[in-house]
């Protein structure tokens, strides 16, 4: 069986040419990942195989990152400004312009959604000094609250402890600062694919 991902990440200059396809990419990728073929951006190959996995496992799996916490709530709020898993939306998406990629140069299209509420897994892939991968998960569930409308797949995840100490245990596993958010908790079939893969698995 062939397995499909893609990463990419280009630095544009001025508006060349290159800069301005990379603009067309979040949205084309969106649609890719939609189809089971994820696309990750900033190059980060080990977040779109996290994404594969979780799209494999009916989890869809959204490239994610951290965006902000709420400690009022108690909530993480992470996603990204794309690439996207339409299927696992809790409204129709919505594409907005962006004038200004955030803090990065270029421009064009974002998909802004949250993540379906209830219950959600954060998945992730790590590489140790001595080259060995291991796989880290985190469950929670994703609630209402307010959004910023920056075209971001924004979600308000709530892992029922102190948002602090949730990203200090989850950074302090060595994760890279992307990952793949995707519905259901999964920690159980993560386990065992470790488990097959003879794999370190990590918990928070």
């Amino acid at each position: 069986m062939t397995v499909q991902t893609l990463a990419y990440y280009h630095r544009g200059l001025d508006g060349e040419m290159h800069e301005r396809l990379g603009a067309g990419m979040i949205l084309g990728a969106s649609l890719l990942t939609a189809r089971g073929i994820p696309a990750a951006g900033e190059y980060e190959l080990r977040t779109s195989l996290a994404m594969l996995i979780m799209d494999r496992l009916g989890a869809g799996g959204s490239f994610t990152e951290l965006q902000a916490l709420d400690f009022h709530r108690g909530h993480v709020e992470m996603g990204h400004d794309g690439p996207a898993h339409l299927a696992i939306s809790a409204r129709r998406p919505l594409l907005r312009g962006l004038g200004v990629y955030h803090g990065k140069r270029g421009w064009g299209v974002s998909v802004e959604f949250d993540v379906k509420h209830g219950p959600v897994t954060a998945f992730g892939i790590i590489q140790r000094r001595d080259g060995r991968f291991a796989l880290v998960a985190s469950e929670g569930e994703t609630v209402d609250g307010p959004h910023l409308q920056i075209g971001n797949t924004t979600s308000r995840v709530d892992f029922g402890r102190d948002p602090g100490e949730w990203t200090d245990d989850w950074s302090a596993t060595g994760m890279s600062h992307h990952w793949a958010l995707g519905t259901g908790h999964r920690a159980a079939e993560l386990k065992a694919l470790a488990h097959l893969l003879e794999t370190e698995f990590i918990q928070i």
